[in-house]
């Protein structure tokens, strides 16, 4: 892998929360801070580092390893724990949560990490999942009349700025050679849009399965063009706080390997990792949305290292977002990876 400003060789890396983005701030439960825990973490004596990561939610990897005590085990092995802090959310303000040392992990796509890394970014990004086929993409209803990315010319089109919504919609206009400015991209916080959405106030929403599960559950909407038919190249990246990662790389370690073994049990049996703490409420998915999401996680990818060819990707989305103009200049996101299989 060609991955510059690598740590030092005795590191060993970190892992990723599968599906979690996240914003927080450290849970004031007497906790020792892991970037002041000390260096004398891993299997044998000192301190017990606490790792601050986004409380999981209902479903995932990390909901089971919250639930059945296993994220525990698997961090007591190199004298860790979890402090759960803040929840999932979008990366911006995870980002900026990692830079000010209140969180040591987070999850988020290259998208609106690219965005992230034109501000004096404090973390890196040390492991990708292949950008998911069917769950991302432009959402319409049913009795819209829009039948082609043609058809979205003149219209609004609700969109996270700088992230998957906006990608996805200038993608999708690129590849049939729309000009952007003859869609009208309407800025909202993607936990913000489904009303707007709803109350036709938009005509569109570019939008990721986090979101996407719950409207096409209801039956009314529809996906225009999903991720694989957009020609996505939206990953989803884990990152981590550079101090944490220069002074535990073995937590690193502990965390990727966790993670990667539960993605791959979760494409396997995505029921098994649905309505985790409770199937009831807000957060809960049932009916159409919980058979939805089922089949959108056995199609999805793993947690893995990021590749070259995942780094080629990469580099195609900055350039994609410095042509549009979404960022200022060009991002050099090699700049900004660990190479996970070179640090154990």
């Amino acid at each position: 892998m060609r991955i510059p400003a690598r740590l030092p060789a005795a590191l060993t890396l970190l892992t990723a929360l599968a599906t979690l983005t996240a914003c927080g701030t450290a849970d004031g439960d007497g906790s020792t801070d892991a970037a002041a825990a000390g260096s004398g973490s891993g299997s044998g004596s000192g301190p017990t580092v606490t790792v601050r990561i986004p409380d999981p939610g209902n479903s995932g990897v990390l909901a089971v390893g919250k639930k059945d005590g296993s994220l525990d085990k698997a961090l007591a092995k190199v004298n860790a724990k979890v402090a759960w802090t803040g929840s999932a959310g979008p990366f911006a303000p995870a980002a900026q949560a990692l830079n000010a040392d209140q969180l040591d992990i987070a999850t988020g796509s290259i998208t609106s990490g690219i965005t992230s890394l034109s501000q004096s970014p404090g973390f890196k990004f040390f492991t990708a999942t292949t950008p998911d086929p069917v769950g991302e993409g432009i959402l319409v209803k049913k009795d819209s009349g829009i039948d082609s990315v043609a058809d979205l010319v003149g219209r609004k089109v609700a969109v996270n700025k700088g992230g998957t919504g906006e990608y996805l919609l200038l993608k999708a206009l690129a590849k049939e050679g729309i000009p952007a400015d003859e869609v009208e991209r309407v800025y909202l916080p993607a936990n913000q849009t489904a009303a707007v959405f709803n109350a036709g106030q938009v005509d569109a929403w570019a939008v990721w399965a986090a979101y996407s599960v719950a409207e096409l559950g209801l039956g009314e909407s529809r996906f225009l063009v999903d991720g694989r038919t957009i020609g996505s190249d939206n990953y989803s990246l884990t990152a981590v706080r550079t101090g944490f990662a220069d002074e535990h790389p073995e937590i690193v370690t502990a965390l990727y390997d966790y993670l990667h073994e539960g993605s791959v049990k979760e494409k396997q049996d995505p029921a098994a990792y649905l309505n985790v703490t409770t199937d009831a409420g807000p957060q809960a998915l049932s009916g159409e949305a919980r058979r939805i999401q089922i089949e959108f996680t056995a199609q999805g990818g793993t947690v893995e290292p990021i590749t070259d060819a995942d780094i080629t990707r990469f580099e195609a989305v900055a350039g994609f977002y410095a042509e549009q103009k979404v960022t200022p200049e060009r991002i050099d996101i090699a700049d900004h990876l660990l190479d996970v299989t070179g640090l154990s």
